[in-house]
């Protein structure tokens, strides 16, 4: 195949420092920390970091792509990601020995591009303020919904496996991961209709509601049984949802590698536009459709920014639920009160503090033990998620303060 000398050299050698890393023995204790959690026998919280501004972290070029192949530098980004993050901020994240190529698999979507207008801030950042158009008015629309008809790209598949073996053998396992699915029904609804459009008609068109959900949830259930036949699914996730999916609890009994199960997998669910919407209205719009979903799998992540602190009284009858999300506008009190020892307080910390005009390490130390002592007194087990960073004010040295004190916060 042969790829450019310099480009194959700067891949290796970052491939390399890699795997020194992933050699040593805490990388093992953090995935042994993170069964402990997610089998609800904490030793203390874990720590992960995610959807970071990455425009906006570069030191000293150590995120400067220098590769020219496609192939390699999508490589070399990942090895500089990496990197960076064990270096300023390991939190909790194990570094594996190995590189997942997955599985190309088309066929997945649902039929709707996103017809939107945007307002950008930042040209370097991808977070943008979107107007979408309402694409789902009528009862006629409901046919742009279509069910996916998936089908493997598998000569794609082993010419980028062939690939990452001649840039990576002797250096790093090289892993075929399949497809790993979740369920997104709202943020997809969201975007076809826009926010404000379809809480209009949850409460004036409750049918039509329903309408979108049905084919929506359908096709949804269409696609993982395709998937599942086709034996496309992947197994042994590392994360999900942005927290470490490490367990002793998957696969299940009767795992065939050559064709995983739903069963044998994490899923995770949201509905980040129900914040506002009542447990009743939650229960039927939502949770009546999505658990035919989370019923098929292993364990179930659910949530995300949706305050869910008043409605785990429907959240926690969510099949296979393990962990539960806790965003930064739960009331902490009612929500570690509700949440018990039976699921994972999956604590998101507010990332507004990281782009505040003066960064406050105060605040953010206060409101990590805030949470601590909370989950303490209701003895929940607890994760801190920060994620949905949108901006550090090109100040990458306060994630890494963050990172600092919340090791310091979970450590005492």
């Amino acid at each position: 195949m042969g790829f450019d000398k310099r480009d194959a050299e700067i891949v290796r050698e970052l491939a390399k420092r890699v795997a020194e890393v992933a050699a040593f023995p805490i990388q093992e204790e953090k995935r042994r920390l993170w069964r402990a959690l997610n089998g609800l026998r904490p030793e203390r919280p874990m720590i992960a970091i995610d959807q970071l501004p990455w425009h906006e972290m570069d030191v000293d070029n150590e995120l400067t792509i220098q590769s020219e192949d496609p192939f390699c530098r999508r490589l070399e980004n990942n090895f500089r990601t990496i990197l960076y993050l064990w270096k300023h901020m390991p939190s909790d994240m194990p570094v594996e020995p190995f590189i997942d190529i997955h599985k190309i698999i088309h066929g997945t979507s649902f039929g709707i591009e996103v017809d939107e207008y945007t307002l950008v801030l930042d040209p370097k950042s991808s977070v943008v303020s979107h107007r979408f158009t309402d694409q789902l008015q009528t009862e006629e629309d409901l046919q742009k919904i279509i069910i996916p008809q998936v089908f493997y790209d598998e000569k794609t598949t082993k010419n980028n496996l062939e690939k990452a073996h001649e840039l990576l053998d002797g250096i790093l396992d090289i892993r075929l991961q399949g497809y790993l699915p979740n369920i997104h029904s709202w943020d997809l609804i969201s975007t076809w209709k826009g926010v404000e459009n379809t809480l209009y008609d949850l409460a004036d068109r409750p049918e039509f509601i329903h309408a979108i959900m049905k084919r929506l949830t359908d096709a949804y259930m269409s696609m993982l049984n395709q998937l599942e036949e086709q034996g496309l699914l992947g197994y042994e996730q590392i994360s999900i949802h942005c927290s470490g999916a490490y367990t002793d609890e998957l696969p299940a009994k009767g795992f065939n590698p050559d064709k995983p199960r739903s069963k044998d997998l994490w899923t995770f669910g949201l509905a980040q536009m129900f914040s506002t919407v009542s447990p009743t209205m939650h229960q039927e719009f939502e949770l009546d459709y999505s658990n035919r979903w989370f019923e098929r799998f292993g364990l179930v992540y659910y949530g995300c920014c949706d305050p869910l602190d008043r409605k785990m009284d429907i959240v926690r009858k969510i099949p296979n639920l393990r962990k539960v999300s806790m965003s930064p506008w739960v009331n902490l009190e009612r929500g570690a009160e509700s949440t018990g020892k039976d699921f994972v307080f999956s604590r998101k910390p507010n990332p507004a503090f990281l782009a505040m005009s003066i960064w406050d390490t105060e605040i953010v130390e206060n409101d990590l033990r805030e949470t601590l002592d909370i989950c303490k007194r209701y003895g929940c087990p607890v994760e801190f998620i920060l994620k949905d960073v949108s901006t550090v004010r090109y100040q990458p040295q306060r994630l890494w303060q963050w990172a600092e004190i919340a090791s310091r916060v979970v450590y005492e």
